[in-house]
């Protein structure tokens, strides 16, 4: 909202003149009508009833004048100036609000409703609109002589209060009005010490606060979760960097030593490697890679392997073509292969087999890596670093969508099945 510049003096002083000569003015008349009717019913018997008249209707007007200024000091205390918007004892306010009409309104209801000495509230929020009365306050306190003011000769009124939501394209904006519970003519006779004035602000403060303190929520709640995804995307990569220098490590060492004793298979060995890493080329951080890429990088790491365990070692693969586009998490489906082998073919004397399969079942794709090697006595439980890896890895990227099973693989050996959601890892994978 714009603020509004003060008005210059002179014009500020007119206004409060002529905002006093009415009131007194209004009473004047007022007063004359109703002497001019007493004087003329009691002529005959009272000489002298038109001094007292005359008297009554000075101090009255007095009264009125004083009540008069009290109203325009109050007038000015509250707004900081003093013209015809602030004066009139009824209050209009228009108030944009960034919101739909349902949550303009009920920041409205929530403003209204906790306004001071406010009662008989009417909320209907299927019409966006509200009303409620509110007990005016006595700003100067229980003064004696107020009884005798003309401006209480006709009660202490309340103050009321009709406010609405006009639905915008994805705003709200609210119409306010404050005025006193009585009808229009009663301004030309009663001032109301600025109480419609205060409720008017007060309530467009209250929308105002309220709106910032949503937009503050906002931009909390989007810093945190930009916070959280720097963080997330700083564990995956710590539990990327943990699992793939495990076998580079080891191959690199094995293709030195083939090198003095089989020159040809160091060289096979080091093509497989060189497959390897070009199927590991890095990523952005938080992108995933796809299914057949994996099955890729994971050939090229059981070919190396097979020349290390010769005829010990043998791999089945069943992944149809139309799954190897489904995204997922890189070194995932290799990590189980590496527990296959590691844990469950290579120290067992004649060796085996492992299965790599992948099965789409409704909204979801599950891949199994199972083997038929030594099993749980001797590959443990399923709880090393590299199955720990692989659960944190699916809780952060697909949260309680994802699971990971370690089972035993009858008759022997043991199946380890990843299980993600298949429209969560395709709008991973297509993710700028």
């Amino acid at each position: 909202m714009l603020a509004l510049s003060p008005l210059p003096a002179g014009l500020a002083v007119i206004n409060s003149l002529f905002f006093v000569a009415r009131l007194v003015l209004a009473w004047f008349l007022l007063l004359l009508f109703v002497a001019i009717l007493v004087t003329h019913s009691r002529l005959l018997e009272y000489h002298d009833t038109a001094g007292g008249v005359t008297l009554l209707i000075f101090l009255a007007l007095m009264m009125v004048v004083t009540g008069a200024v009290s109203h325009l000091r109050r007038v000015r205390l509250i707004a900081g100036r003093v013209d015809s918007d602030t004066l009139g004892n009824r209050q209009r306010r228009r108030v944009e609000v960034p919101f739909e009409a349902g949550e303009a309104f009920d920041l409205l209801d929530a403003a209204i409703r906790e306004l001071p000495r406010t009662e008989e509230i009417e909320s209907a929020r299927d019409s966006l609109q509200i009303r409620a009365k509110v007990k005016r306050p006595m700003p100067y306190g229980r003064n004696p002589w107020a009884r005798f003011s003309p401006a209480n000769w006709f009660g202490h009124l309340r103050n009321q209060i009709y406010a609405t939501v006009t639905p915008g394209d994805g705003t709200g904006s609210v119409t306010l009005i404050c005025e006193p519970e009585a009808a229009a003519w009663s301004d030309w006779f009663r001032v109301d010490d600025g109480t419609n004035l205060e409720n008017a602000e007060a309530i467009t403060r209250a929308i105002t606060r309220r709106v910032a303190e949503r937009r503050r929520q906002e931009q909390r709640r989007a810093q945190q979760s930009e916070s959280e995804k720097e963080r997330t995307v700083a564990r995956l990569n710590l539990l990327h960097a943990q699992v793939e220098p495990h076998f580079l490590y080891n191959t690199l060492a094995s293709a030195q030593y083939l090198t003095r004793s089989d020159a040809a298979q160091a060289d096979r060995m080091l093509g497989h490697l060189i497959h390897y890493l070009r199927h590991s080329l890095p990523l952005k951080d938080d992108a995933l890679s796809t299914l057949g890429d994996e099955l890729e990088r994971t050939r090229a790491y059981l070919e190396i392997m097979k020349l290390r365990m010769g005829p010990r070692l043998s791999l089945q693969i069943d992944v149809a073509d139309a799954l190897r586009a489904v995204a997922l998490p890189p070194m995932m489906l290799q990590t189980l292969v590496e527990n296959a082998i590691k844990h469950g073919l290579e120290p067992k004397p004649g060796g085996g087999t492992a299965w790599i399969t992948a099965r789409r079942d409704d909204e979801s794709i599950a891949i199994t890596v199972a083997d038929d090697g030594c099993g749980f006595g001797v590959a443990g439980s399923g709880t090393g670093i590299g199955l720990k890896n692989v659960r944190e890895r699916l809780r952060l990227i697909y949260g309680p969508g994802a699971t990971l099973s370690v089972v035993g693989n009858a008759p022997e050996g043991v199946a380890s099945t990843i299980t993600v959601p298949l429209r969560a890892a395709a709008d991973a994978g297509s993710a700028p």
